[in-house]
């Protein structure tokens, strides 16, 4: 009987050790940005619009530096794998060329905020959004913190600590933010990891449209056959979402002769391809959709990425 329990243990403590966690990045939040004007001003549409310029930022605050890696440490020592912001600040750069040249054959541009983007190429499941103030009384200093984890794919907050860390006279910035955060740190995680457990179980939430070019020869109420079954567009792509999405769950938002939208849709975490695990996304959910397409009906069709948790699939041209 013994044996058989530490057997158990043991099992118990390898699937534990072997659990996947949510890959984590730290950013300052929208508001810290703003009070410390590291901000730009950018044409969305025909609206200019404020968002934060983490670049500016991380090149002249050394202390959101520090404050960064400090959680990044912190995370780190707790299992969980990180994207480095300023890497992916970078990587950013790289591509920004090869994406302004990224139109339709119409000219029709990729549609995508700097936030989005930042999302996109991290691959982050949560964005850790950090705010912090540095309090001094005389001689003594304490830092007040707001840490919310915000899923990347739909910003919806999933957890958050904060408080304000004992007066110290000597501490710098990142003890005195390990020492406010320490108390708090293990129930983040917790509600982190319970968060991530939810998604391998229910499935990762996205949005996705499917439209047709204006000079698409189909609509969504044009009857069409698929192994002998003859039924109009917009039922049969209806069907493969169901048969594709965790546990059947999605909703169709709206619905016309050109546009389907579909929300909640719960995408699977991992797919095996050519017998290796691997990660899905919105654009490889979609990327499913478009080969189900070419394959029953050699209908062509343009996958636009429109954050990291909404892709549109538009019918009619590649």
């Amino acid at each position: 009987m013994k044996k058989i329990l530490i057997v158990t243990l043991g099992l118990f403590v390898s699937l534990f050790a072997q659990a996947k966690k949510p890959t984590l990045m730290v950013v300052p939040s929208d508001v810290w940005c703003v009070q410390k004007g590291y901000v730009q001003k950018v044409m969305q549409g025909k609206t200019e619009i404020t968002v934060p310029d983490y670049k500016k930022a991380l090149q002249n605050d050394a202390n959101l530096l520090l404050v960064i890696s400090k959680i990044n440490n912190m995370m780190a020592e707790r299992g969980f794998p990180l994207k480095n912001l300023e890497s992916v600040l970078k990587s950013l750069e790289t591509e920004a060329v090869e994406a302004s040249l990224l139109t339709s054959s119409g000219g029709a541009e990729m549609a995508e905020s700097i936030s989005d983007q930042l999302k996109r190429v991290a691959k982050a499941d949560i964005i850790l959004q950090l705010t912090y103030t540095l309090n001094q009384t005389g001689p003594k200093k304490s830092i007040t913190f707001n840490l919310q984890g915000l899923d990347a794919y739909t910003d919806k907050q999933i957890a958050g600590a904060e408080g304000t860390g004992a007066p110290s006279f000597s501490a710098e910035l990142p003890v005195l933010l390990e020492e406010a955060v320490l108390t708090h740190i293990d129930n983040f995680n917790n509600t982190l990891q319970k968060h991530f457990d939810d998604l391998f179980k229910n499935g990762r939430e996205v949005k996705m449209a499917i439209r047709v070019f204006s000079d698409a020869k189909m609509r969504f109420n044009q009857d069409f056959t698929i192994d002998g079954h003859s039924e109009e567009l917009s039922f049969l792509i209806d069907e493969w979402f169901a048969q594709n999405t965790v546990q059947g769950r999605y909703s169709i938002a709206d619905q016309s002769e050109n546009v389907m939208r579909l929300e909640q849709v719960r995408i699977p975490l991992f797919q095996e391809v050519n017998g290796k695990e691997r990660a899905v996304d919105t654009r490889s959910f979609a990327n499913n959709l478009k080969k189900w397409l070419k394959d029953k009906l050699n209908m062509e069709s343009k996958i636009y990425v429109r954050g990291l948790g909404e892709a549109w699939l538009i019918l009619g041209e590649k």
